[in-house]
């Protein structure tokens, strides 16, 4: 090749290997759309021939490049079970499945005690999930399943609890605390999630979860949510944490919210810092988007067994013990004492919404949407509903009379109030660029604004405009993704304001914030654990974009609690419907593998 196109092309003509380097190119391209490993069995040729690379090798013969190993070396590239990595790579998803498992095998020394403890608590227990409202009838939905995560919880250290908007989660999870706390009243708790903002909107799910529960209302007061990044704590300058394999942290029990927004680095650097001992809690929506950086393992995690929510019989029997009800039991179909996976009886994932119904509104149109159920999707295009709005003309006067609302937060004098009110409402970008990307909305939703005389440009930092922090600053306590709006204090000097995780406001000079951005549109991407009222989904023209995918647009619309409206062509809306996202990993097939592995030994 005479011309080097581009940054992958870059990074593979760095390596001196010659036969190497269409693969360094399509690993360093697949890093970057979020894929961690390359599957060579589905390695598109065509893609690295149009790149400029004619000649490929086979899986054998490249395992004899003297820059690849079979994951027992150190070196750049590792070939394992048929797919490519980068060393790093390889490296953090060993380190998951290795704690993974540790942290299963580390159960069965407390499996006995725990047992014994549940059933000393039997009757506080059930009080506890005695208004559970069933579901409509339906075989698996009629099932106590929060109660039975809530066990699961209580007997695992590893547990995912996973669910869409209104199933329950953060419910469960303050369930589980206040069964833990009834057992060990000296029980250390940390609460953490990917953002600041979901860390704080977790602590208050979990007040609100608590308020009924005396036992637990002073202790969930006294937690402080924080970022993963913080809870690991950042060494400045350092892609490393103070809390590693080698410096555990110091709690009982570790709860991370909103767990699909973890990429694969910052997951294998939580798990590793997990004492083996700590039970560790991932919350979750296994539908969602997956991490901006590389990495869905969430969701593959989620996604690693055929089925989830079965149990064998006697875990079911211990279960239903706490349900008085035997129409909400685990019944027989749910019943497996076949399963060898590792992570059997470790998912569940709660399956009735308290928010949404699935026959109308939000919460069918989302459901349409994961199913890809074009007829059901095709029906919102002209069916009138309360809840969700599809408007194929990109009207003005719909977009108008949505960015109306802002005009609450600009005329509320109080700004602790004007905080709140500024999150009622958002329009979501699906793009940054473009005539319906970010940066184009956020300039047409102030001069609209200003047009109306509700904001004046003064600077950078006007009065009233509303800002999201677009990276953590440890100093400052401002992490990526807190929204606060620019006013005068008592003096006229201009401050940005932010709602502390206390409910109290703070005030920053805005002169310290180096990275933010004007948020009356934001991406989906960053709307990420975050909830209002009202949304807009903008989405862009062009039906060809890549990041378009259904876990993108389920994002966007599961963010609306009472009202939406999708701005978006019918072909755009059935196309991205229809795309997926499939990240390259390969911690599934290694689950299957290491069980094959560890049975050929026993077999032996």
């Amino acid at each position: 090749m005479q011309i080097i196109n581009g940054v992958h092309q870059q990074f593979a003509e760095y390596f001196q290997t010659e036969p190497l380097k269409p693969y360094l190119y399509l690993l360093s391209k697949k890093l970057s759309e979020g894929h961690i490993c390359v599957d060579l069995n589905k390695m598109d040729e065509e893609e690295l021939t149009s790149a400029g690379y004619m000649n490929f090798l086979s899986k054998k013969d490249l395992l004899k490049e003297p820059l690849v190993s079979d994951g027992n070396e150190m070196k750049p590239v590792v070939l394992f079970n048929d797919r490519l990595y980068l060393q790093r790579y390889f490296h953090y998803e060993t380190i998951i499945l290795n704690r993974v498992k540790a942290f299963i095998e580390s159960e069965q020394a407390q499996s006995k005690q725990r047992v014994e403890d549940l059933k000393k608590h039997a009757d506080f227990i059930k009080a506890q999930f005695e208004n559970t409202v069933a579901g409509p009838g339906k075989n698996d939905e009629s099932i106590n399943w929060p109660l039975a995560a809530a066990i699961t919880g209580v007997l695992n250290n590893f547990t995912i609890i996973t669910g869409g908007p209104g199933t329950g989660k953060t419910t469960t999870v303050a369930k589980i605390l206040s069964i833990l706390f009834t057992i060990n009243p000296a029980l250390k708790v940390a609460l953490a999630a990917p953002t600041g903002k979901a860390a704080a909107r977790m602590l208050e799910s979990l007040k609100t979860a608590a308020s009924a529960i005396n036992i637990l209302k002073s202790k969930i007061e006294a937690l402080e949510p924080s970022t993963i990044h913080r809870l690991l704590t950042t060494i400045k300058n350092s892609p490393y944490f103070r809390h590693n394999g080698e410096n555990s942290l110091n709690y009982d029990v570790v709860i991370v919210d909103e767990s699909s927004m973890i990429d694969a680095a910052l997951f294998a650097k939580l798990l590793d810092a997990t004492g083996i001992g700590t039970k560790l809690i991932l919350l979750g929506d296994k539908d969602q988007l997956a991490s901006v950086e590389a990495g869905s393992l969430f969701g593959d995690l989620c996604r690693a067994q055929d089925k989830l929510n079965f149990f064998s019989k006697a875990r079911a029997g211990l279960i239903n013990s706490f349900i008085t009800d035997p129409a909400r039991q685990i019944n027989s179909h749910f019943i497996d004492d076949s399963s060898a996976h590792p992570l059997f009886e470790h998912v569940i994932e709660l399956k009735r919404s308290h928010r949404f119904s699935d026959d109308k509104g939000i919460g069918k149109f989302s459901k349409a949407i994961v199913q890809n159920n074009e007829p059901a999707i095709k029906d919102f295009f002209s069916n009138t509903d309360d809840q969700v709005l599809i408007d194929t003309t990109y009207s003005e006067k719909i977009f108008d009379d949505f960015i109306s609302g802002y005009r609450a937060f600009v005329k509320e004098k109080d700004t602790a109030i004007a905080l709140k009110k500024i999150n009622k409402l958002r329009v979501l970008c699906a793009v940054r660029e473009g005539e319906h990307g970010l940066y184009a909305t956020n300039r047409k939703i102030e001069k609209y604004l200003q047009q109306q005389k509700l904001i004046r440009f003064t600077g950078d930092f006007y009065e009233n405009r509303p800002i999201m922090v677009t990276s953590n600053n440890y100093d400052l306590q401002l992490f990526n993704g807190d929204i606060g709006i620019i006013r005068a204090d008592e003096n006229g000097v201009l401050k940005a304001w932010f709602e502390a995780p206390s409910g109290e406001i703070r005030a920053v000079l805005p002169g310290y914030i180096s990275h933010a951005e004007t948020v009356y549109a934001m991406t989906i991407h960053k709307s990420q654990g975050s909830e209002f009222d009202e949304v807009l989904v903008s989405l862009p023209k062009g039906e060809d974009i890549a990041i378009l995918t259904r876990e993108l647009l389920y994002t966007a619309i599961t963010r609306a609690k009472q009202k939406l409206i999708v701005q978006g062509s019918e072909p755009v809306v059935l196309k991205i419907s229809n795309a997926i996202v499939d990240r390259g990993s390969g911690i599934v097939d290694r689950f299957i593998l290491g069980n094959r592995q560890r049975q050929l030994a026993i077999d032996k």
